[in-house]
Formats: structure tokens, sequence, C-alpha cells
């Protein structure tokens, strides 16, 4: 095939990436009832072009959801190459959960469940990878028995969706990781850094109410 033939595929993909994209700021800023038109306008485009792509709000959050669904099987490709403990593999899916978790749009996080061939089979290929990981921990003696996928991606699920008011969430999360993969190692290695004081969620709260304490 020519490189002009491959052109307009590469501009498509790129063109339904930025549509998605800005879908994701979007809803992020105004929740997910945010007008179509808004979104096209984030992502620099006629609300036409919107519209012949998904052509009602259903079918821009099942694009969503597919989109998240290959981050994450993508994610968890490249820490499976990383050949690491299984405890640390947990550990570095967990870690990016949180860097992408605004992204991840998916039924853990509030969106309807999809259930097509490729969203069976791109969950399936995401327990795969993680019954893996523990699977190599339990035989590095890094994890213990009864620990399953299911476990973590609930955990993951709940580290992603970050407190409306509070701490700034990646430390927190940070902290809520240590103690999950403590629980799951056979000994607890994993480092939890500073805690969170009382007066860290009340320095957090006071920007919100307008209100200082004494």
């Amino acid at each position: 095939m020519t490189a002009g033939g491959r052109r307009p595929r590469r501009d498509a993909e790129a063109n339904r990436e930025r549509l998605l994209a800005a879908a994701v700021t979007a809803m992020l800023r105004e929740g997910r009832g945010v007008p179509l038109a808004t979104i096209a306008a984030e992502a620099g485009v006629g609300v036409g072009t919107l519209y012949r792509k998904y052509p009602d709000r259903q079918a821009l959050l099942h694009a969503l959801e597919y989109r998240a669904y290959g981050l994450l099987v993508d994610m968890l490709g490249d820490i499976d190459e990383l050949r690491c403990s299984g405890l640390e593999a947990v550990q570095e899916y967990l870690r990016r959960n949180v860097e992408v978790g605004d992204q991840l749009v998916l039924p853990l996080h509030g969106a309807p469940p999809l259930m097509s061939v490729e969203a069976v089979g791109a969950r399936g290929e995401i327990y795969r990878y993680l019954d893996g990981f523990l699977a190599r921990g339990r035989e590095d003696g890094s994890i213990r028995a009864d620990v399953n996928a299911t476990d973590v991606i609930a955990f993951g699920a709940l580290i992603t969706q970050p407190l409306s008011f509070g701490p700034r969430w990646p430390r927190m999360a940070e902290r809520q990781i240590a103690l999950f993969l403590n629980g799951l190692a056979v000994v607890g290695v994993v480092g939890l850094g500073d805690g969170i004081r009382r007066e860290d969620i009340e320095d957090a709260f006071a920007p919100q109410s307008g209100l200082r304490g004494p």
C-alpha cells in the first residue's frame, strides 16, 4: 500500500484521539452531561464532525471505554516486559493507574458496561496479565496465595477516583497503594512514606470552604 494510502488513516486516527481526549477533558470539567457541542469546540472541530463519528452520547461513552481498555492493556504489556517481581508488577500497575486515572472511562468508574466481543476480550486480557503477575508473585515468594485479579482491579478503580476535597491526591493514593501492597505481600516490604495527618485534611478543606480555623 502506498504512503498516500496510509496517511488518511493516520490523520483519521489522530482526529479520533483528539476528539476523545477533548471529551475526557470536558467531562472532567463539566460532568458526563456536558453538551457535545462543547466537546467539539474543545477538540477544535465542528459539531457535525463529532456527530459523524459519534451520533449520540452513548456512542461517545462507548468509544471512551474502548480507549480506556486499550490504555490498560498496553500498560500491562509494558509492565510485563519489565520482568520484575510479581509484587513490583502489581505496584507498577497501580501507580500507572493513578497517572492515567482521569482517562479511564470504565464500568467501575460509572461508565455503562459494554458486553461486546471486543470489550469482553479486553477485560479478559487485563485479567490474564494480572493473574500472571500474581502467579509470578506466588512463585517468587513476594505475594501470598489468597489474592486474585479482581482484588487488584477493584482497588485500582478506587484509587483512580480522587476525593472531591482533601490533600493532594497522588500523595494520598501512593500511601494507600503501599498499604494495599503490604496486605498482598508475604511480609510487608513497601514503605508507607509520610502519613496523612488530621491537620493535612483540615488544611485541604479550608480553601474550599473560604474559612480557616484558629
